[in-house]
């Protein structure tokens, strides 16, 4: 039977607003057209050219997305806005649809941003400088594309678009294990992408309308049983590029060989594509297999944050323990997810963009510390505090910000999935009690292993061997630069989070609704389901 709200929350979201220029539509192509004509670039081969070309590409790009939230987007708005859509093969039902609200609005402007600063963590690549900013703005391009296309196949082609370049960035660039690192990595993502592909194809031939259109699948109301089905296939593709344990490994071997600026994409863009496809797919499409659904998630999450934490703590490469770091964090966008209140679904929002300005910071800090001390052994470290005062000052920023500390933006997401988790009435008050102490765990562990860290790298006695052969600069102030961009909306939403959730509140409290009357609709005897799923859309406010 079709439900009758999904249908409600189609028609509203049809109700879109557009914009006389395509913002969204130049903010992917523009970069993926420029990167075609670096080949043309008048280069000395030095790569100096072809970094700015990048670099003025990449600012660009930014610059389109800010334009679009400021000259088209209302944060009050929940439906679709900065609507685009061209017909491309009618009989098929495909078109080029792309639009914004408050879902995709923060991760395209994420997205715009990290790229930029890595493009400016690149400068010292001197190795096939064409190839690897080429990739850089082809990235770019398609990662904006996944969170601003309205049609399912073409955020499949979307998603497949950044395997490429992530592959030959790691296999080209990457250390001395980076062939098996990038083989891992597609084995992993191009093996789920079927799942993406299965599931799209399954949910736009159903019914007698075939359509790959978000607004026109929800309008559809799956079967709970299709839904189910659909939701465990898209659940495995997008866990994998979130990652959810046990399908994770494939991310610190990737970061392990990565440089500094892929590390700044993986840690900061990447990871949020999981995120971002699970509230756009699993929550907002198929909301009746969700509310099934969203108890394993929760239990995921607290693995996620407990086990990346424990295995973080006892890593000795400094690569794979933030690696690991960056898993244990994403654990608590599984709980907001999984959470049926608007504070837990906000606070993980909060959460992707807080954790990718935090991971592209203690990323670029590794690969800057690697070309200093040329070791990515703990044990090898140690003691370099007072030739290096400003990276260590970085770094005790950047990390404090990791460990959550009060007036840093990581504070305010945990706390905001935590007090919405434990206020959540759509659980049991022992289920919320036992997850929320589990999941204190990693906040207590998180402080640990990053304080340790500092200690070991920065605090002791100088290792003799390290500065015999290596010549400890200190920070330079492109690396100063790189992380006072970071650390600008770090605190900022630290200390005024609303600069933040204000963007989304409106979008996130509509699929709050949705979602809530999913599991009424679940618990309410046969009889009285119906009724509920017709009752007008509403969600409770964020607090």
């Amino acid at each position: 039977m079709p439900l009758d709200y999904a249908a409600t929350l189609a028609a509203a979201t049809a109700q879109a607003s557009s914009t006389a220029f395509p913002w969204l539509s130049a903010a992917i192509l523009f970069p993926i057209a420029a990167a075609l004509c670096i080949p043309f670039v008048p280069d000395k081969g030095d790569g100096k050219q072809v970094r700015w070309f990048a670099l003025g590409v990449a600012l660009i790009t930014f610059l389109l997305t800010v334009g679009g939230y400021l000259n088209g987007y209302d944060p009050s708005n929940p439906n679709l806005q900065l609507v685009e859509k061209v017909s491309w093969l009618p009989d098929l039902g495909l078109a080029w649809s792309v639009g914004a609200d408050g879902i995709s609005m923060p991760l395209i402007l994420l997205t715009s941003f990290i790229t930029a600063l890595a493009v400016l963590a690149a400068w010292p690549v001197s190795f096939k400088p064409r190839l690897f900013y080429f990739l850089l703005l082809a990235m770019d391009g398609g990662q904006i594309a996944v969170f601003a296309v309205q049609d399912m196949l073409l955020f499949f082609l979307a998603w497949e678009l950044e395997l490429l370049p992530v592959y030959l960035l790691l296999a080209i660039w990457g250390g001395k294990k980076r062939q098996y690192a990038a083989t891992k990595f597609i084995l992993y993502t191009a093996g789920s992408s079927l799942f993406i592909l299965l599931a799209g194809l399954a949910m736009a031939f159903y019914g007698g309308h075939v359509s790959f259109d978000y607004t026109d699948l929800m309008a559809k109301g799956f079967p709970v049983k299709f839904q189910l089905l659909a939701y465990a296939g898209l659940l495995i593709a997008f866990g994998v590029k979130l990652p959810i344990v046990p399908l994770h490994t494939w991310l610190p071997d990737a970061h392990g060989e990565a440089t500094a600026p892929v590390h700044m994409l993986l840690a900061g863009i990447l990871l949020k594509m999981g995120g971002y496809a699970l509230l756009r797919f699993n929550c907002q499409i198929l909301p009746d297999a969700h509310a099934v659904f969203a108890p394993l998630l929760v239990v995921l999450g607290v693995v996620n944050i407990i086990y990346a934490a424990l295995t973080s703590f006892a890593q000795r490469n400094l690569k794979r323990k933030i690696a690991y770091s960056s898993i244990s964090h994403m654990g608590f966008v599984l709980i907001g997810i999984g959470s049926f209140s608007a504070l837990g679904s906000s606070g993980a929002m909060l959460q992707m963009i807080s954790h990718g300005l935090i991971g592209a910071s203690l990323f670029f800090l590794v690969g800057a510390t690697y070309d200093r001390t040329h070791t990515l052994q703990l044990d090898e470290m140690g003691g370099v505090g007072q030739a290096m005062r400003k990276m260590f000052a970085l770094w005790t920023v950047c990390s404090l910000a990791s460990l959550a500390l009060p007036g840093m933006s990581g504070f305010v997401s945990e706390l905001m999935v935590f007090v919405g988790f434990a206020t959540d009435e759509a659980y049991t008050l022992p289920f919320r009690v036992v997850i929320t102490g589990l999941a204190a765990i990693g906040v207590i562990l998180t402080p640990i292993y990053l304080l340790s860290m500092l200690r070991e790298i920065f605090y002791g006695k100088e290792k003799a061997e390290l500065v015999a052969h290596t010549h400890l600069v200190d920070a330079e102030p492109r690396e100063i630069y790189i992380i006072g961009c970071l650390l600008v909306p770090i605190i900022g939403i630290g200390l005024y989070p609303r600069l933040m959730t204000d963007t989304y509140r409106a979008s996130m409290e509509q699929l709050v609704g949705l979602d809530t009357r999913a599991v009424q609709a679940l618990n309410a005897p046969s009889g009285s389901a119906a009724l509920i799923r017709q009752a007008p859309l509403r969600a409770p406010g964020l607090g």
